[in-house]
């Protein structure tokens, strides 16, 4: 029987059930008409077993809807208009809900496409593991660096080089490293980074490789090229007079002029010429040792011991230490460190030696400034990295030279041995970080180090 609407139903079928209770009510009395009451009743309990199926179809309709969103199955459609407006409106939600849910599962295809997309075409090599070591994310960059098609887990990168797996497993978040192998005869040196994310409440390891062989193999070229122009400049001013003054003493101690070399009769001003000739030579080898001694100095930096220790007290033994050369100049000196007990993991003899020869170049620079000062100061960024700036207002560095100040011998000085910024770089690397210079002529300097 079809009914005009839901509410029509329950009122006709909750009639009929009350007409055949009375009717039953009435029979079950009488003794004659015990079959009919049987019959009655078990008609009562199909009518109240539909009436109940009846009512209950809203909850089935739920119940499919909520199905439909659980097994994301979005072809289903509610529409019934047979029961009434409240029913039809109530479809209308469900479908406006399945029409949303819809539109929201393409939009999350498409983003997963669009990045997908994005992983596949970028240069560098990803891989996305969870703590288990499961590979999740693998893109075709990794696959053409490490030559494997479809790692399952990195245990399997073992084939690529055998530190691989425990050298991506045990790296930190924002940790970098290098490692060298051998594909196809070619020469990899990809450079590792790090970082961490979670996902469903799993945690997962995200590592990106590049191969940096070829920027590498430049960078060493153009840095071999700079530091030989530097060392043919040092030595070819010691080696030039030299060998200009033995070939004067030559000149002086023999007459060639005959067919036999003999040794000339010397006067008092041959012998001094040759005694101050011998002076600048002895002078002048001493001063090639002592750039040969630099050089070996510059090749033997100890290793950092690292240590916990406040920034702020650091900086107070340097000011103590230089407190003469500073007063001498007349120059001011001040010190900030936010927040005022921060602290850095670090060998701190081998930062005091990278801040003296900081502020001893400063202090050079600020003796022509008419209020010379040197400001050092100290603060964290993201990821509890921690930067150091130590600058003036001196004279600056010129644009010609600010590129060559961290080259080993380089120097605008006259009696600088141009190691000391050399040894900044060196000792900043060794604490896997590094040193910056930005300089404006005839408004100061900033070296920035960063941990």
């Amino acid at each position: 029987m079809v009914f005009k609407s839901f509410r029509s139903g329950i009122i006709l079928r909750t009639g009929l059930l009350i007409a055949v209770i009375c009717v039953f009510a009435f029979l079950i009395q009488r003794n004659e008409y015990l079959f009919s009451s049987a019959v009655l009743g078990l008609l009562i309990l199909i009518m109240i077993s539909e009436l109940i199926f009846y009512i209950e179809r809203t909850n089935r309709r739920l119940r499919n809807f909520l199905d439909s969103i659980r097994y994301a199955d979005f072809s289903s459609s509610f529409s019934e208009n047979k029961t009434g407006k409240s029913f039809n409106e109530l479809d209308e939600a469900f479908n406006n809900v399945i029409v949303e849910f819809k539109k929201h599962r393409t939009d999350k295809e498409e983003q997963y496409n669009y990045l997908n997309t994005v992983v596949e075409h970028i240069s560098a090599g990803l891989i996305a593991f969870n703590e288990d070591g499961k590979i999740k994310l693998y893109n075709m960059a990794a696959a053409g660096l490490l030559g494997l098609s479809n790692p399952k887990s990195i245990q399997d990168l073992i084939r690529v080089h055998p530190d691989f797996p425990n050298l991506i497993q045990n790296m930190d978040p924002g940790d970098k490293s290098l490692l060298n192998y051998s594909l196809n005869d070619e020469m990899i040196q990809l450079s590792i980074h790090a970082t961490r994310f979670k996902l469903r409440q799993q945690k997962f390891t995200l590592i990106s490789i590049q191969n940096i062989h070829a920027e590498l193999e430049e960078k060493e070229v153009e840095s071999w090229q700079k530091l030989i122009r530097v060392l043919t400049h040092e030595m070819m001013n010691s080696i030039t007079p030299i060998s200009s003054l033995a070939g004067t003493i030559n000149d002086i101690l023999l007459d060639k002029s005959g067919d036999a070399c003999v040794i000339r009769q010397l006067d008092e001003e041959d012998t001094e010429n040759i005694c101050n000739a011998l002076q600048i030579i002895g002078k002048r080898s001493q001063g090639l040792l002592n750039f040969v001694e630099l050089y070996r100095n510059l090749t033997r930096i100890p290793k950092p011991v690292f240590q916990y220790f406040e920034l702020s007290q650091a900086f107070e033994n340097i000011q103590q230490l230089l407190s003469v050369q500073l007063k001498d100049n007349n120059i001011r000196f001040s010190v900030e460190s936010t927040p005022s007990d921060l602290r850095l993991l670090a060998d701190p003899d081998l930062l005091d030696q990278v801040l003296i020869n900081l502020i001893m170049n400063a202090i050079d620079a600020c003796k022509s400034s008419l209020s010379p000062h040197i400001h050092i100061k100290a603060f964290q960024i993201r990821n509890n990295r921690c930067i150091i700036e130590v600058s003036d207002n001196g004279t600056g560095i010129t644009e010609d030279i600010v590129d060559k100040i961290f080259i080993p011998f380089f120097t605008s000085k006259p009696q600088g041995s141009g190691i000391g910024l050399s040894l900044a770089r060196q000792i900043m690397h060794l604490h896997r970080g590094k040193i910056t210079a930005h300089s404006k002529p005839g408004k100061g300097t900033v070296f920035t180090l960063y941990f």
